[in-house]
């Protein structure tokens, strides 16, 4: 009889993580990387927020706390939902938990029994159909190809809902590929959701401050307002507030399903850090206007990779609606050979030999549910995008 669960053979390491950690260590030895794997921006967190945090320190917030969030945050995300998204909430239906990843496998784990389905839309953030297993339940992925914008079509929607469907994952601007939907978009599959009473929406809104070119952010809750009642809307300070650290996620539904998800959360890890959450209060709380200026700078870089990276041989580069990934098609570079002698017969071939050869990580296709094809975070500087696609270009270029 084995001493690890069985559970654990069906669930995968994060293959972001990992290619992460595989750069990090090929660094630590001397090697010349470039890391464009990890979904993190490289600004520093805002002083004031930073100073909030110090400020909780000295005045001894350093207790336990409730354990899904300090009265004075659920608050402050009520605030912020009325602002941003024009959805009412009350504290009691607001849940703060150890980052976005917690809150959204609290909710897997208060709703899912075995064999439950859960709509994944493809490509998908790695971890959404592992922590759906772990849960108990059923991932079914519905690929999105490029020719739709790698979006979810009503069509294909209406087609995967079955009556053991129990939620559908939905991640606009999505991770990996910067794909947004706006309003006609959203509405043509929340009316496909309004013909299913029994389907729940999980709404990922963690890039929502990370749109460009002027794309208008909605949630499906705002869009549809008969949905509110069966929607948990997602969200965190990681992304827009560079606060990727501090660990601070959050999401607002119904009362039921909030309480049940602080079930989970008591028994799991309790509260989280209390001086993260005073200054997850500061970041909802205080000025926005430097989010204009992350904003741009992410804008020109997207602008840089998309446009770099459709200059290289056997490589096509949409422009992403949001978010700081682009997610390009490498099919023309399937079959072929690289400068070193290795056989790029998959896109995690092509990630491999590229890390490999060139020193510049990025993360597989296949890691996001739909090949052939890899991601890149520009959440960089302009100069390491540049060497990076330079390198890029070099080594497809090199391709036989």
């Amino acid at each position: 009889m084995s001493f690890i669960s069985d559970t654990l053979a069906r669930v995968k390491p994060s293959p972001t993580i990992a290619m992460t950690n595989k750069a990090m260590e090929l660094k630590a030895a001397g090697h010349d990387i470039i890391g464009l794997s990890a979904g993190e921006p490289d600004f520093d967190t805002p002083d004031h927020i930073k100073d909030a945090a110090c400020r909780a320190i000295a005045a001894g917030r350093t207790k336990y706390t409730a354990v899904d969030g300090i009265p004075e945050l659920k608050s402050a995300i009520c605030a912020k939902f009325r602002r941003d998204n024009g959805l009412h909430y009350d504290t009691s239906q607001v849940t703060v938990g150890t980052g976005g990843k917690q809150v959204l496998y609290n909710a897997l784990m208060a709703t899912l029994n075995p064999g439950d389905e859960v709509i994944i839309p493809a490509p998908y953030w790695v971890s959404y159909p592992d922590m759906v297993t772990l849960a108990g339940g059923v991932p079914v992925i519905v690929p999105c190809t490029m020719e739709n914008g790698f979006r979810l079509t009503p069509e294909a929607l209406e087609a995967a809902i079955t009556p053991r469907t129990k939620w559908l994952i939905f991640n606009s601007p999505s991770n990996p590929t910067g794909a947004a939907y706006g309003r006609e978009d959203l509405r043509a599959l929340t009316d496909v959701l309004l013909r299913h009473p029994h389907v729940w929406v999980l709404s990922d809104d963690m890039y929502e401050h990370l749109m460009f070119d002027g794309f208008e952010f909605v949630t499906p809750a705002q869009v549809e307002p008969a949905l509110h009642d069966r929607t948990l809307t997602c969200n965190g300070v990681s992304k827009a507030y560079a606060m990727t650290g501090w660990r601070i996620g959050y999401g607002a539904g119904p009362v039921s399903l909030i309480r049940a998800m602080r079930t989970i959360q008591s028994q799991s890890t309790s509260n989280p850090c209390s001086i993260s959450q005073y200054a997850a209060l500061a970041a909802l709380e205080g000025p926005q206007d430097f989010l204009t200026e992350f904003r741009r700078v992410f804008q020109r870089r997207r602008d840089l990779v998309v446009g770099r990276l459709n200059e290289t041989p056997g490589i096509t580069c949409p422009t992403p609606q949001g978010a700081f990934y682009v997610y390009p098609d490498i099919s023309a570079c399937i079959g072929m050979r690289s400068a070193g002698g290795r056989l790029i017969d998959s896109d995690a071939a092509f990630a491999t030999a590229l890390l490999e050869e060139t020193g510049v990580a990025v993360v597989f296709g296949a890691a996001f549910g739909l090949s052939p094809n890899f991601r890149i975070s520009y959440a960089t500087s302009d100069q390491v995008l540049e060497e990076a696609c330079r390198r890029i270009r070099a080594f497809c270029e090199g391709l036989q």
